[in-house]
């Protein structure tokens, strides 16, 4: 019995503390990308977009009003 509910715990366990792990990443990176517009810049232009300094202004105005709480 063991043998079988060991390994699904840890997989619930590990999936869990995955998301949680991957949320706080994305999370401190794009607060970061709100201060920082060569970062935003890099990203755009690895997404195929290419954005002039007004777009990129209204960009990074758009985040800074968003809550990423």
């Amino acid at each position: 019995m063991w043998g079988i509910v060991i390994p699904i715990l840890t997989l619930i366990v590990g999936l869990v503390g995955g998301f949680f792990i991957g949320v706080f990443y994305l999370r401190r990176q794009l607060e970061s990308m709100q201060n920082n517009p060569e970062m935003l810049q890099k990203m755009a232009k690895q997404m195929g977009y290419n954005m002039n300094k007004q777009q990129m202004a209204k960009v990074q105005n758009m985040m800074k009003n968003q809550k990423w709480k």
